[in-house]
């Protein structure tokens, strides 16, 4: 099941109309679909396609078993030898041989941190057969594509070995929301936003985890077939994607992200709370859940000021990895003892205030969809973050879910999910907007992204310039 990523297939199509050889770079989390969008972006301009993976790492292996792999899987797509070869430019000097002639080639260095991890010599290496051999193929594609974000940006992003090399960079983000949905198929409309946005808080969008839902189920009882049944998809993958997806120090990199799963937090927050140091060690465990997905720093700047706040805050943005840390992991034991076959989920402690949070995560990530909806068409917006002062002695504190900002303009956006959404939450609101003092000249615009049922009142009042419906985000 391949929807979407219509924009990124266009950005590797504008490769081929250069007529002269690019290298590119594929980043994202795992169970992303990154693998897949090269081979359907070969498939669609009718290129040949050759797609190497590096093996995954286990004791023993060395340098010689991912060689060993690299000729193998070449030989089986071409007419090349299956010796192992000598070394990393002997390798590639063997790919080099296949791709002759003046036909659209797609070459996928697959999990490439994989294939480098035994050598620090691979990337220089594969720096020399660029620029001797491959870019001498002005009909090829050569895409490096990997789940551990931090090695690419390491070893080639940021390697003045490849400064001016590089013709593309991607980051693979998750589905939109209306892609999304259309895992549904024509059962979407029948199971509703609620159902679908439930799923949708627990697996964010993974395509992977995506191709699992069961569209005829409801959304309580998909979550429970899909995390809360011995060795179910959702309760066996996290330690795995997230040892192939941080490439270092990963122990102190699930510390981090279990801090963040209780709420966002500056670096020196994040540092306080596990006794450690400010700096160092705990901002390069945060780059490196920010470059893997798991994490984002929210970027408002003061709306009061303009100034961008000396402590940003990171936020835990994966959805998959929120609700496993808080719900999943702590009830393995249960999980695999078959507890919850017949507890209904509905009873997990807290899960309403959890799922709100979620619902919240989900709309912030996807929160350039929105734009056009909140009556910004056409604003250059400047920051989409959430935004938080904190309260001081003389000054009220105030938390914003999501403010909207251009040079003239900011919208701010309460994400409710609620059975019922009464006049309270005008009231929450326009308290958050008399908080900031506003520059002069700036018009404030308010909007509600909610999933629940409006009381008259809250429609009638006319207080908020835009209302969405989650069901509008989802196409339905």
């Amino acid at each position: 099941m391949f929807f979407g990523r219509e924009e990124l297939m266009d950005e590797l199509a504008g490769l081929f109309r250069k007529r002269t050889a690019s290298l590119g770079t594929c980043r994202g989390r795992r169970r992303i679909g990154k693998s897949t969008l090269i081979e359907r972006f070969a498939a669609r301009e009718g290129c040949r396609f050759l797609k190497i993976e590096g093996r995954r790492p286990g004791p023993g292996l060395g340098n010689g078993d991912e060689l060993e792999a690299f000729a193998k899987q070449l030989a089986a797509q071409t007419e090349a030898e299956r010796g192992t070869p000598a070394n990393w430019l002997d390798a590639f000097r063997r790919l080099d041989g296949q791709l002759g002639g003046q036909r659209k080639t797609v070459v996928l260095l697959d999990e490439v941190s994989w294939l480098g991890q035994y050598d620090g010599s691979f990337a220089d290496d594969l720096k020399v057969a660029w620029d001797n051999w491959f870019k001498k193929h002005d009909r090829l594609v050569m895409v490096l594509c990997g789940s551990v974000s931090s090695w690419i940006r390491e070893n080639v992003i940021d390697n003045t070995a490849f400064m001016g090399r590089r013709s593309l960079d991607m980051v693979v983000p998750e589905l939109g929301l209306e892609d999304c949905a259309k895992f549904w198929g024509r059962a979407a409309e029948r199971v509703g936003a609620r159902e679908i946005l439930d799923v949708l808080s627990v697996t964010g969008g993974v395509p992977r985890y995506l191709e699992e839902i069961d569209p005829g189920a409801g959304a309580m009882e998909n979550i429970r077939r899909l995390c809360f049944r011995p060795n179910a998809v959702l309760r066996t993958d996290f330690d795995e994607m997230f040892r192939d997806t941080v490439g270092k120090e990963r122990e102190f990199s699930a510390k981090v992200l279990r801090r963040l799963a209780e709420g966002a937090a500056s670096a020196a927050e994040v540092a306080k709370s596990l006794g450690e140091a400010k700096g160092g060690r705990v901002s390069g465990a945060l780059s490196r859940l920010g470059e893997a997905g798991f994490a984002a720093l929210d970027d408002a700047a003061d709306p009061e000021t303009g100034r961008t706040p000396r402590e940003r805050r990171w936020r835990l943005r994966d959805n998959y990895a929120r609700f496993y840390l808080k719900y999943i992991e702590p009830a393995k034991t249960a999980i695999d003892e078959c507890s919850f076959a017949d507890t209904p989920l509905e009873a997990l402690p807290g899960i309403e205030g959890v799922m709100g949070l979620a619902f919240e995560n989900l709309v912030v990530n996807h929160a350039r969809e929105l734009l056009p909806l909140l009556g910004m068409r056409g604003v250059l917006a400047t920051s989409v973050s959430p935004w938080r002062r904190r309260g001081t002695s003389g000054r009220k504190g105030v938390q914003i879910d999501l403010l909207a900002r251009g040079r003239r303009v900011a919208c701010v956006v309460e994400v409710k999910r609620r059975r019922e959404l009464g006049r309270e939450i005008i009231d929450e609101v326009d308290e958050k907007v008399r908080a900031v003092k506003w520059p002069e000249g700036t018009a404030v615009r308010t909007a509600l992204v909610y999933e629940g049922r409006l009381s008259p009142g809250v429609e009638a009042d006319g207080y908020f310039d835009a209302m969405v419906p989650f069901g509008r985000l989802l196409g339905l």
